[in-house]
């Protein structure tokens, strides 16, 4: 059983309808089980603190447990839990009831998106032009400054417009705090190069958009004399717009869901399952392959957040009972239908896969891909307030690259992430391509 740690305690005197707030640190990407322990505490230990009480000296009235994406996807963020004995059971006694409310804690959803332009940078290149990117940081009380963004590098250009960047409230604190621009030309080395610096606040960015002027970059003297020189340089505002960030949370209790969806190679590479050292081999003792465990630690994440729990389950690269190689077939072996119940039906629908689907190949991601992007865009015709996650499983490079990468730019405005997990020893770093986080499609 995994090792539990007290989140927080506090004693309500004299009350039958005590209430107490504890914070937790959400995480999506993991389950996070919540225990909840009841006592009566004794009247003699009312004025110790919490934290020296001995829980066995005072009367247990019941518990409760759930997991805290139980509470993030209720109606509401609350979730009522009967409380019952140690030992799961409630007896003839009714020991009452247990709510749970759950409330983001942010600071400030705030944030501004700018958009920055320079003309006339100095070059510092010998035989090119600069390739410039702008950070920019926080003055902070002590006068020093922290880097809260940078942009990207534009290679070659003396007069770059960068890609919008976004600020939040925690970034720049406030409108007035003053910020510390520079541009810089970048160097593989590392050693970049100072072309300019200015000062401005957020305010005073927003004043330059409005104006639509620009402010010129200074480049501080070398010399003891601190005379700073002005640059023929400036940064210009193209775009300023205050914006309203939402967070996960916001999305799932306003009533989005997950749907989860799931494609396991076939191809002969993984091996015979029938033999031990193949990933698709099932261990007699219950111990997971590969296959298995990605199934179960993506999909016991992602269950929480979908109500009806039904996924749909593909597998690729296999010869299926007809004979013929299938790059999407229906994992449960059904000829229409393919969804499974829950993520245990999934791993009974792989299971029983392996005995009726014989491995073969090659590995094509693109009809997988796009029988997901159809289910995400008949979502998305309807209106549906879901959101759909794709889990593909495979043990070697995609031999369909340029049809993989075709299937993923249509589905690029869909609803639709898609999770590629490599198992076994294959060289994935050709898959790197696919996880275009540059921007390019």
């Amino acid at each position: 059983m995994e090792h539990l740690r007290n989140l927080g305690a506090e004693v309500i005197m004299n009350s039958l309808d005590p209430a107490e707030k504890i914070t937790v640190a959400y995480h999506f990407e993991i389950v996070q089980p919540l225990i909840f322990h009841v006592y009566d505490v004794d009247t003699k230990y009312y004025n110790l603190p919490v934290k020296t009480l001995k829980l066995n000296d005072q009367e247990f009235l019941g518990e409760g447990s759930c997991v805290l994406s139980e509470i993030v996807t209720k109606q509401g963020q609350s979730l009522t839990l009967d409380l019952h004995n140690r030992n799961g059971n409630r007896g003839l006694k009714n020991l009452g009831k247990l709510t749970v409310h759950a409330e983001e804690t942010v600071a400030s959803r705030n944030a501004i998106e700018v958009i920055f332009h320079c003309s006339h940078l100095e070059n510092k290149d010998l035989f090119s032009k600069s390739d410039p990117f702008l950070r920019i940081s926080r003055i902070v009380e002590n006068g020093g400054s922290v880097p809260i963004c940078k942009t990207e590098v534009v290679d070659n250009n003396l007069n770059p417009i960068w890609r919008p960047l976004c600020l939040t409230m925690q970034q720049f604190v406030s409108k007035d705090n003053p910020l510390v621009i520079e541009c810089f030309d970048f160097n593989t080395s590392g050693n970049h190069v100072l072309i300019g610096k200015l000062q401005k606040s957020v305010a005073d960015l927003e004043k330059l958009h409005k104006q639509k002027t620009g402010a010129s970059f200074i480049l501080p003297s070398s010399a003891q004399h601190g005379h700073e020189k002005v640059l023929k340089g400036q940064l210009f505002v193209d775009q300023f717009c205050e914006k309203q960030l939402y967070s996960f949370i916001d999305y799932v209790s306003s009533g989005f869901e997950f749907n989860f969806m799931v494609a396991v190679d076939f191809t002969a590479s993984n091996g015979n399952p029938r033999t031990p050292d193949s990933l698709h081999y099932i261990d007699p003792s219950g111990r997971f392959n590969a296959y298995q465990q990605a199934i179960m630690e993506v999909g016991e994440v992602i269950q929480f957040y979908d109500s009806d729990r039904r996924f749909p389950a593909w597998g690729f690269g296999g010869r299926t009972i007809d004979g013929t190689v299938s790059h999407c077939f229906n994992l449960n072996g059904s000829a229409s239908g393919i969804e499974v119940e829950g993520v245990q039906g999934i791993m009974a629908a792989y299971a029983s896969a392996l005995n009726h689907v014989a491995l073969a190949g090659p590995t094509l991601f693109g009809q997988v891909i796009n029988n997901a992007a159809e289910i995400a865009r008949q979502s998305l015709s309807c209106n549906s307030r879901k959101y759909f996650v794709l889990l593909i499983i495979t043990d070697g490079v995609v031999t369909d690259l340029q049809e993989t990468k075709d299937a993923l730019v249509r589905a690029s405005d869909l609803p639709l992430s898609i999770l590629i997990v490599g198992v076994g020893g294959a060289d994935f770093k050709q898959m790197e391509i696919l996880d275009a986080d540059n921007g390019c499609r």
